[in-house]
């Protein structure tokens, strides 16, 4: 595969901030909930996180990511 990255390159989650504007970014996931019922709202979650998913392209990352996660939501 042309221009594809190196195993050390893809399994780093990078934890720093990368958005230029976060807030924007929470404001844009949110409106997309808007006039959204639970159950259509936790199928968008399911969508997005699956196109999000294939976008991260690298199983080891995403692993990683949901570690992260499920850390984040520990009290």
């Amino acid at each position: 595969m042309t221009g594809a990255l190196s195993d050390s390159q893809t399994t780093a989650l990078a934890q720093e901030m990368r958005l230029a504007d976060p807030d924007a970014a929470f404001r844009l996931i949110a409106q997309a909930h808007r006039g959204l019922d639970e159950r259509q709202s936790a199928a968008l979650n399911a969508r997005l996180v699956l196109i999000l998913a294939n976008q991260i392209g690298d199983l080891a990352v995403l692993r990683a990511a949901v570690e992260l996660a499920h850390a984040a939501g520990e009290p």
